[in-house]
């Protein structure tokens, strides 16, 4: 409180001056020659209220103000809510304890949204204020009672601003258009995969692009990103240089096929030109899209507002199917990513176990050593889905697993089963060790189908680490939703439609695998070159590119030697795989060649050979805070922004690094965009931290940000994309938009 002038002629009157300041009196009355009003006279007020919101107007005797912080307004019915006020524009008041105030005299309306009362309802209030009298004395803090009741709109928002040319005046203070009329917003489905929300913005108002934010209103139904026009430059006296929109806003976001409503949430903030500026207005739509034209065509529309990416579909096939839906969506697409090189590496390494588990293996117990694998990959990816219901995207178990001091170990494990192929333990070796190595073979050979499973799941986590569309929207759609159960059943059918051309593989290698004999021992090597193959797959990720070059020619120069020693059972077969053999040996010698030359591509080992390609000049980034600056400064140079998340470990990245970003027609297409890339090899706390930042789970993922600065978050690319696709959606993704009216 604030203490009376000394102009207080009596001591009863000083009195009454410090009750007033310590708050403990709640009334004041004439004393003296100084005449205070008692407070129920000096602030008279009438409030009212229809089903959207409560309008409270304040008449301040002349002579008297109001303090804006210390004004509030609440309900107090069960079920019913009021939300922020909404003041005018009120008086600078300098406070000799306060410092500079806003105060309110004379007559104003104070405003706030009013939720969960219906017309005829009676709602109880409580109104909060402090006032003093210009003469000294300062009223303490009080809530007033009130109740009013609620009336039935009785026009429309938009009619209310068509229908006032100008603000009106009361006892010469500017009256402001309620937040729901100066700001009208109406969704519209455009076509069955797009829809626009439209903002009709009332004349000497204006929206702040900044403030715009927008999500789906249940993560269960994920929504493309909202597409934004530029907006008309505006300097602000307390936020800087600004983007706003004023009479008219068009913006669009893109629906997944099939969906038969989109509910999104949507919060924007905008100011008056006379001083007013309101808080930030939350709305929760639902739009239907039944009887909406049929969806356009991928890259059909300027703004790319149509397009849906692969994992935003699959989510949310995911989540709005039935479990039949999410068990056939899963299982076909983990069918597909059985094909990719990411799992690829997975064959060899089964067929290595079922052919080291003996000459009496039966085309069922084959299978069964399959199952047990499969299972192990299973366990894995369930594991996943409850790990992203519980706690979000925070944990990756391949980036945890994809370590060099996880993934040498693992690589010399395979090292020392190709040599128990070799049958080396039998050569030179030291008894002891002899006897420890072979017994840990024989475990491995012996099938067991615990050991069998574990191998499968090291194998889901070292091995195939790479992340596809069908897996990112399961886990995607599992951690926003948090369901668990949905969740796990979906990561289950993705693991088992991975795993059936590996349970075919197993049980056709029990089939074909020939007995007892020289060629027997002849297979068992080949298996031993594959285990090599997996080894040199698995350092590669962490050793340089001519490093790598040498590891590759470890399996080809074994290969050669295997294959000049087969014994055959006749000369034309003979014949042939010492054609292979040699083959081999000569690749192994170019690979040792081309890496002394500086080549770091095993399909391309000599680099003066190979086609000139030129490749992509990426800048590291390694913080959210580097990534907002750089796309600040692209977009204030008009340049749109591609961020590509990378690892070592990361089989997609390389394919794209190599057979994508190559080519000219992807070049082309970024020609006009910074290219940033965040290397999350290391996966420190900074790694993560910007990972989560983008709600992803790994690489490889692609972002885009228009030259407005704002993520295109339906176009984010999952996985490898062939270049042709890619530079198609990149195209779409760095789109200029349209600007919007001018006034």
């Amino acid at each position: 409180m604030k203490r009376c002038p000394v102009r207080a002629k009596s001591l009863l009157m000083s009195s009454l001056a410090l009750a007033a300041l310590l708050g403990t009196a709640s009334s004041a009355w004439a004393i003296g020659e100084d005449d205070y009003l008692p407070p129920e006279q000096a602030f008279k007020y009438t409030a009212s209220a229809d089903e959207s919101q409560v309008t409270v107007e304040w008449k301040v005797t002349d002579g008297y103000y109001l303090y804006e912080k210390r004004m509030g307004l609440a309900a107090a019915t069960a079920g019913v809510k009021v939300g922020d006020s909404v003041y005018p524009k009120g008086e600078i008041h300098k406070d000799d304890y306060f410092g500079e105030q806003v105060v309110f005299r004379h007559t104003f309306k104070v405003t706030a949204p009013l939720t969960g009362a219906k017309a005829g309802d009676t709602v109880a209030l409580k109104l909060k204020w402090q006032g003093c009298a210009d003469a000294g004395l300062c009223y303490p803090p009080s809530v007033w009672d009130a109740t009013v009741k609620v009336a039935a709109a009785t026009k429309s928002t938009a009619d209310k601003i068509f229908d006032r040319a100008k603000p009106q005046v009361v006892e010469g203070e500017d009256e402001y258009l309620d937040p729901e009329v100066a700001f009208v917003l109406t969704a519209e489905a455009q076509s069955s995969n797009n829809v626009q929300l439209n903002w009709r913005i009332a004349d000497g108002y204006y929206l702040y692009k900044q403030r715009i934010k927008f999500e789906p209103a249940n993560a269960a139904q994920p929504v493309g990103a909202l597409v934004l026009p530029k907006g008309l430059p505006h300097s602000d006296e307390y936020f800087g240089e600004q983007e706003i929109y004023r009479q008219s806003l068009d913006a669009s976001f893109s629906v997944p096929p099939g969906a038969k409503t989109a509910d999104v949430k949507v919060t924007y903030q905008g100011c008056a030109d006379a001083g007013l500026c309101y808080p930030p207005i939350t709305k929760v739509l639902n739009v239907s899209l039944e009887g909406a034209p049929t969806a356009v065509a991928n890259g059909s529309a300027s703004n790319g507002g149509g397009y849906v990416s692969e994992q935003d579909s699959f989510a949310a096939q995911i989540a709005g199917g039935s479990l039949l839906i999410v068990i056939a969506v899963g299982y076909l697409g983990g069918l597909l990513m059985a094909f990719t090189p990411c799992v690829l590496p997975m064959v060899p390494i089964l067929s290595g176990i079922i052919a080291g588990s003996g000459d009496k293996t039966t085309p069922g117990r084959a299978f069964l050593l399959s199952l047990s694998y499969v299972a192990g990959i299973a366990a894995i990816y369930v594991l996943m889905g409850v790990l992203a219901a519980f706690i979000g995207g925070g944990v990756n178990l391949q980036a945890i697993f994809n370590q060099w001091y996880i993934l040498v170990p693992f690589a010399l494990l395979f090292v020392v089963l190709a040599a128990s192929m070799f049958g080396l333990f039998t050569i030179e070796v030291p008894s002891f060790i002899q006897t420890r190595l072979s017994d840990a073979s024989n475990n491995q050979r012996a099938g067991t189908f615990i050991g069998v499973a574990a191998m499968g799941a090291l194998s889901a986590l070292i091995v195939s680490a790479c992340v596809a569309p069908v897996l990112i929207g399961a886990l995607t759609f599992v951690a926003k939703t948090g369901d668990a159960l949905r969740g796990a059943i979906a990561m289950l059918s993705i693991a088992l439609g991975m795993g059936t051309p590996l349970l075919l593989v197993g049980a056709s290698a029990g089939a074909l695998l020939p007995r007892a004999g020289a060629w027997m021992e002849t297979i068992k090597n080949l298996f031993g070159v594959m285990f090599l193959a997996v080894a040199a797959w698995l350092l590669g990720r962490i050793v340089p590119g001519r490093a790598g070059m040498l590891l590759w020619a470890a399996p080809a120069l074994a290969l050669a030697w295997i294959l000049w020693r087969a014994n055959a059972k006749s000369a034309g077969a003979r014949g042939f795989a010492r054609l292979v053999g040699t083959a081999a040996g000569l690749y192994g010698v170019v690979l040792i060649a081309g890496a002394a030359l500086g080549a770091t591509n095993p399909l391309a080992p000599i680099p003066q050979l190979a086609g000139q390609h030129k490749q992509l000049e990426f800048k590291r980034i390694k913080t959210v805070a580097d990534l907002e600056r750089e796309v600040a400064a692209a977009s204030k140079a008009g340049r749109s922004v591609m961020l590509d998340f990378y690892a070592d470990w990361c089989v997609s990245c390389k394919e794209m690094e190599h057979n994508t970003f190559t080519e000219a027609a992807v070049q082309k297409a970024l020609a006009n965009t910074t290219l940033l890339q965040a290397d999350v090899t290391v996966n420190d706390d900074e790694d993560k931290a910007l990972l989560q930042h983008f709600g992803i789970f790994g690489p490889p993922t692609i972002a885009f940000y228009g030259a407005d600065g704002a993520e295109r978050t339906n176009f984010r690319v999952v996985g490898f994309m062939k270049a042709a696709e890619f530079a198609d959606v990149v195209r779409q993704a760095v789109a200029p938009t349209t600007t919007p009216p001018t006034t």
